[in-house]
């Protein structure tokens, strides 16, 4: 029985060469892309269950085909990044990535995050709700709504959100954070917590300053959601 469809996206021959041959041995359906417009259009097309996406390249960058899927689509993504290129990671994680690899990498190591962000997606729901205030979070559907109205998160910021509600008041680090991500490794990047909780604050109807839909930040410890 095959498992799910991966988009892979990059201008260079040889990495797409490379994570196809890696992903298909372990039964993975592959569609590749070699340009920014493609990807987009194969997105569409192609539904796929994620994307393996690479910063830069021709045409429409990765930033950009982030942008224009998540307008869409809560399809995970995961970015194909170079160690310069931090504030690009950083704008990626603000746009809805849900994980991001740096180059050199190992195939290996890209396979074992393919199966990390997948199983984080089709994670058995339970039928519970969390209500801080005027935050609602449905652990059943993945809907939120603040103030009544509906926001709508990625499944990282989804994840951090539940953990921070499941203990209003409680100061959570950001390694506990993280850990409420399944403990993906982030190659110690201490400001990709940081990323999401500003995408949360953003998103979150009200921003900071309304009841439970606030989360607070504890200096040198970490953040809270207020009451």
């Amino acid at each position: 029985m095959s498992k799910a469809k991966i988009l892979v996206v990059d201008d260079e021959p040889r990495i797409v060469e490379v994570l196809k041959l890696y992903l298909e041995k372990d039964s993975y359906q592959v569609v590749t892309a070699s340009d920014g417009r493609q990807a987009v259009e194969l997105a569409r097309k192609e539904k796929p269950d994620l994307i393996i996406l690479d910063l830069m390249l021709p045409g429409i960058d990765g930033l950009e085909v982030c942008r224009q899927v998540r307008s869409v689509s809560n399809i995970p993504i995961i970015m194909l990044t170079a160690r310069t290129e931090d504030a690009d990671k950083l704008v990626g994680l603000e746009l809805g990535a849900d994980d991001y690899i740096t180059k050199p990498f190992s195939p290996r190591e890209v396979v074992a995050r393919v199966k990390a962000v997948l199983r984080r997606a089709a994670e058995p729901k339970t039928s519970k709700q969390i209500a801080v205030s005027n935050l609602l979070i449905d652990l059943d559907t993945y809907e939120v709504s603040c103030h009544g109205k509906k926001v709508e998160l990625t499944t990282t910021e989804f994840k951090i959100l539940a953990a921070l509600a499941g203990h209003p008041g409680k100061v959570f680090t950001r390694a506990q954070l993280l850990d409420s991500v399944q403990g993906l490794d982030y190659d110690g990047y201490d400001r990709t917590v940081d990323t999401h909780i500003k995408n949360l604050r953003q998103k979150l109807a009200g921003g900071e300053n309304e009841g439970g839909c606030r989360i607070s930040t504890v200096h040198g410890v970490g953040y809270k959601l207020g009451l």
